[in-house]
C-alpha cells in the first residue's frame, strides 16, 4: 500500500511573488534584531558615505546581519555571506541581497567607531521597554583568545638566543666560504653560501626589529606602571585626607624597573598579551563585563591588556557612574578586584560594594556571623563592607554575582561562538567585544520581551 505524502515539485512557479515577511514566525530573533536595528540612528554613519560610484549596501541592513550574525555564532564575514544564500533568517535580514565578504568585512571595520553609542542606544531602549531598571551589577572578567598563536611570541632572552645562533651560522658559513677559496674549488649546488647568507642576515634584521620593539614596549610599559602606581598613591592620600586616618593596607610596591629578559612580543598581535586562563596560559586579552544583575543585560564592557583585574576596576567605576540608563547602587565582584582602595573607592563614587577579601567559601558557619556585631556608622567602608558580607542579606546579594556575569560569558563563549577574535590589534578587538556584547543585549532583550 503506497503512503500519503505532501508532494513537492522543484519546478513549480510562483504563483503571487513571494515576500520576504512570510518567511518567518513573527516571535523569530531575526525579526527581533531587524526590529531593533531600524530604531537606530544611521545618520551620522550614512553621512560617511560619498554617493560616488555604484550603489552602496544600506548601513541599516549590514548592523542587523551583524547583530544577527554574532548572537547566533556566525561572525567570519564568508560565513555570513554565504548564510545570505543558505539561511533563511539571513535572507530575511538581507531582503534576499547577497552582500560579498569583503564588503562585509570592510563595514565592519568602518562601523566599530560607532559601536559605543549603538551600545547606549539599546540600553535606553532597554529602559523605556521597562526591560532594565538598574539596581545591582556583577562585575567579572574573562580571558579571550587573540587573533594569534602564542608559539608567534617569543622574548628578549628567547631572542638572544636566536641571534646567537645566526650569528655562529654566518661565522661558520664565512669560514667555509673561504676554505673552498683557498682550494679553489666551486660552490656547492646543493648549498649556497650567499644565499644562505643572506637569508640569516635577513633574520638577524629582523630579529634587531623585533627586540628593539620590545625594549620600546617595555619603555611604555614602565612609564604607564610609574603613571598608574602614582594615581594609587594619589589616591590614597585623598581618601585618607577625607576619612582623616589612615588605610590599614599597605601601599603597593612599584613594579620592576628597566627591560625585563622574560617580555613577550607576538609577531602576529603585538598589542596581545599572554596571560593565565582556566585553559592554562594563552594568547589573548582581558574582556570585562558589568552585567546589570535584574535583566542580566551587559550595561558596561572593557577590553584590557592587563592579566589582572585588580586595577581595572577603577575605570569601570568611573564609566559605571556616568552610564546613559542610571548609576548602580551596589557591585558584587570577586576577591580578583579585592583591596582596601578599591572599596573606598566603590564607596567615593556612592556605589556600595560586595567585593570578598578571598575566594568563598561554599559552608559558612552561621553561627559565628550572627554574633558579628554593627561595627557603626564611623567605622571604616571596609569593616562596613565585610560586615555586610556576614549578613544574610549580605550573602544572598553577593550570592546572585554568580548566577548573573559568569553565564553570560559562558553563552557568549559556547553559544556564541566568541572564543577568538577575529580582528588584530587592541583598539579593532576592543570594537570587536563590544560588538559581541552588543550582540548578547539584543538576544537577550529578545528573550525578556517574548516571556
Amino acid at each position: 500500500m503506497s503512503g500519503n505524502f505532501v508532494s513537492f515539485d522543484r519546478d513549480t512557479l510562483f504563483l503571487m511573488p513571494p515576500s520576504v515577511q512570510e518567511w518567518l514566525p513573527q516571535e523569530h530573533l531575526a525579526r527581533f534584531v531587524v526590529e531593533v536595528v531600524g530604531k537606530l540612528n544611521f545618520t551620522t554613519m550614512k553621512a560617511e558615505y560619498d554617493g560616488r560610484g555604484s550603489a552602496a549596501y544600506h548601513p541599516e541592513m549590514l548592523v542587523a546581519l551583524l547583530f544577527y550574525g554574532y548572537s547566533t555564532g556566525v561572525r567570519s564575514s564568508r560565513k555570513l555571506e554565504r548564510a545570505t544564500y543558505d539561511s533563511i533568517a539571513f535572507r530575511y535580514i538581507a531582503a534576499n541581497t547577497h552582500p560579498d565578504h569583503e564588503t562585509i568585512a570592510a563595514f565592519r571595520r568602518r562601523f566599530l567607531p560607532h559601536l559605543n553609542g549603538i551600545f547606549d542606544r539599546i540600553l535606553v531602549l532597554a529602559r523605556e521597554m521597562k526591560l532594565l531598571q538598574i539596581g545591582h551589577v556583577s562585575l567579572d572578567g574573562t580571558k579571550i583568545k587573540a587573533n594569534a598563536s602564542k608559539h608567534r611570541a617569543f622574548s628578549l632572552q628567547g631572542a638572544a638566543r636566536i641571534k646567537a645562533q645566526l650569528q655562529r651560522e654566518v661565522k661558520r658559513m664565512l669560514e667555509l666560504a673561504e676554505e673552498a677559496d683557498r682550494a679553489d674549488e666551486a660552490a656547492s649546488e646543493e648549498f649556497d653560501i650567499p644565499k644562505e647568507l643572506a637569508r640569516r642576515e635577513d633574520r638577524l634584521k629582523a630579529i634587531d626589529e623585533a627586540m628593539a620593539r620590545i625594549k620600546a614596549r617595555e619603555a611604555d610599559r614602565e612609564a604607564q606602571d610609574e603613571a598608574e602606581h602614582q594615581e594609587i598613591l594619589d589616591d590614597r592620600t585623598r581618601i585618607e585626607e577625607k576619612n582623616g586616618k589612615k588605610l590599614q593596607s599597605r601601599p603597593p610596591k612599584r613594579t620592576q624597573k628597566g627591560v625585563r629578559q622574560q617580555a613577550q612580543l607576538n609577531l602576529t598581535d603585538a598589542e596581545s598579551r599572554i596571560m593565565p586562563s582556566s585553559e592554562g596560559f594563552i594568547q589573548g586579552y582581558n574582556a570585562q563585563a558589568a552585567v546589570d544583575a535584574g535583566s542580566m543585560l551587559v550595561v558596561s564592557a572593557e577590553l584590557s591588556q592587563r592579566p589582572t583585574d585588580r586595577r581595572l576596576l577603577k575605570p569601570m567605576l568611573e564609566k559605571l557612574s556616568t552610564l546613559c540608563v542610571g548609576k548602580p547602587e551596589a557591585i558584587l565582584a570577586d576577591a580578583g578586584y579585592f583591596s582596601e582602595l578599591n572599596v573606598e573607592l566603590c564607596a567615593e563614587h556612592g556605589i556600595t560594594p560586595y567585593i570578598v577579601p578571598k575566594r568563598d567559601r561554599h559552608h559558612w558557619g552561621l553561627r559565628r556571623w550572627r554574633r558579628a556585631s554593627d561595627p557603626g556608622p564611623r567605622a571604616s567602608e571596609l569593616k562596613k563592607m565585610l560586615y555586610r558580607l556576614r549578613t544574610d542579606e549580605g550573602r544572598a546579594i553577593y550570592a546572585r554575582r554568580k548566577c548573573t556575569v559568569e553565564p553570560v560569558f559562558g553563552i557568549l563563549k559556547h553559544v556564541m561562538g566568541f572564543r577568538q577574535f577575529l580582528l588584530r590589534g587592541h583598539e579593532k578587538a576592543k570594537g570587536e567585544y563590544l560588538l559581541g556584547c552588543t550582540a548578547w543585549n539584543i538576544k537577550r532583550l529578545h528573550v525578556l520581551a517574548m516571556a
